[in-house]
């Protein structure tokens, strides 16, 4: 019991110098293990409500009249969702608003302008044959894609099309026109090899020589098709274009027929992840327009900050003082394993890592709350195991062990509840309640630990070593 209880004393040391190290301001982890570089950011991530950022209202752009199938607002969704997650944000929020509208919430955004232009493409990406025409970034090009949710939404005789003559439209013979057809732009209509609809995925890479490149991935029917165009194709240009905007025009300069290809170019790492990102999430289902867009500024966060954590200081110390008062050096050894606890939780809040909103913090404090009430269960249960008579070592082992099945029905039960509020989150798109219940379940289970074996190896270090015969005023009885 003794070298049971030193081993798990050097286990709790270790692991809250860890968690301490995490805790305070530093520069980050940097460690390097046999060859294998581990980068971690220790820094806290917050969310909206904290360092504030940019919230977007984002609405079908057709007609009123016009239905929008939930199916494809729901895709809309996921794309969005996609693409800003790309973006390397802190816990974004994408949720449907009514029938046709998608509301963006991006916590930290550093550029505003190019967020709002990523989120509402409409993203028709094509791999356009341009044989060896001059064609550089930013020209407009026509195409003869004929379905753009298809993969090869070209025309499939192979043969472009010419450029049709204004036409008068009149489907009874001798009414009035109904409509006059706008007339097609003069320039070559080029041949969409494919769309964007064949991206599998798409990394940002350097090769042997430190240039950026772009690695893709295909899928079977885009391998299929790209590989037979590009192995009749070689020496020539195969653009990539975006909403019939040229955003990079790469030559072909062997055949890709494995499924995954490499694009390179005079690319900046800004300029190779947007391209990947335009690759990877480049297709809606339905085009969006922006209809709001406000920046939320981080001073009410900033002072809900600071009000929240006197009140989390206020009422650590109220409990603190409780237990001291009730439970004299028990709730000492409370005190210090609560310390543990408030370090190990906070650590791992940085580690995973879970993006702190108002409601998160709140699920942290509620969680200090839980994991007092499993020393109060503990120390309880060891009190009357005192007065029965029993000695301090037996009394210290009988409290943990009768407390255990309601400190573990109690734990379950909050676990359950928070599984139940994290899928609510998940799928309503309640990101208050996700956090909460994040922050709140990581808790718990923290207490678990901290109470079980924290406390319990700490009390028998100091405790078995005390005749409780002559110091009864030690434990509040």
């Amino acid at each position: 019991m003794q070298q049971r209880t030193i081993t798990w004393l050097v286990v709790t040391l270790i692991l809250a110098a860890l968690a301490t190290y995490v805790v305070l301001p530093g520069p980050g982890l940097n460690l390097t293990i046999g060859g294998t570089t581990i980068a971690k950011d220790l820094n806290v991530r917050q969310g909206l409500d904290l360092q504030g950022g940019l919230q977007v209202l984002l609405e079908a752009d057709v007609p009123e009249e016009t239905d929008v199938a939930a199916s494809a607002m729901a895709v809309a969704k996921e794309i969005v969702e996609n693409r800003v997650n790309a973006l390397g944000l802190t816990e974004p929020l994408v949720q449907l608003q009514g029938d046709r509208r998608i509301v963006v919430e991006l916590p930290g955004v550093s550029d505003p302008q190019q967020a709002i232009e990523t989120l509402k493409e409409t993203g028709l990406l094509e791999f356009v044959d341009v044989g060896n025409d001059p064609v550089t970034s930013g020209m407009v090009l026509q195409t003869d894609c004929l379905d753009p949710t298809k993969v090869d939404c070209g025309n499939p005789s192979g043969i472009l099309p010419t450029p049709a003559p204004t036409a008068v439209v009149s489907p009874i013979p001798g009414a009035t026109p109904a409509a006059t057809a706008e007339p097609t732009p003069a320039g070559p209509v080029y041949h969409t090899v494919m769309t964007g609809v064949a991206i599998a995925d798409t990394q940002v890479a350097t090769d042997a020589v430190g240039r950026i490149l772009i690695n893709f991935t295909l899928t079977d029917d885009g391998a299929r098709i790209f590989g037979a165009h590009t192995s009749t194709h070689v020496g020539q240009t195969l653009a990539i274009v975006l909403d019939k905007t040229v955003i990079s025009a790469p030559t072909i300069e062997s055949a890709i027929t494995t499924g995954s290809g490499t694009i390179s170019g005079n690319f900046t790492q800004a300029s190779a992840n947007q391209l990947a990102l335009q690759l990877r999430y480049g297709s809606l289902p339905v085009p969006l327009k922006v209809v709001q867009s406000r920046e939320i500024g981080p001073s009410l966060g900033q002072d809900s900050i600071q009000k929240s954590t006197v009140a989390g200081i206020i009422g650590v110390a109220v409990v603190a003082l409780f237990m001291l008062l009730y439970y004299r050096l028990p709730g000492a050894i409370a005190v210090i394993a609560l310390a543990i606890y408030a370090v190990l939780t906070f650590a791992l809040f940085i580690l995973i890592p879970v993006t702190l909103t108002l409601p998160g913090i709140a699920g942290f404090v509620l969680s200090i709350g839980v994991a007092v009430d499993a020393n109060i269960l503990i120390f309880e249960r060891m009190k009357e195991e005192l007065r029965g008579g029993r000695s301090l070592r037996q009394a210290v082992d009988a409290g943990f062990n009768r407390a255990w099945p309601s400190i573990r029905d109690s734990n379950i039960s909050t676990l359950i509840t928070c599984a139940i509020l994290f899928w609510f989150g998940s799928t309503f798109g309640a990101s208050i309640v996700k956090g909460f219940a994040l922050t709140l379940a990581l808790g718990v289970g923290v207490s678990l630990f901290t109470a079980i074996v924290v406390t319990r190896s700490i009390l028998h270090l100091f405790l078995d070593r005390v005749d409780f015969t002559t110091r009864h005023s030690w434990f509040g009885i």
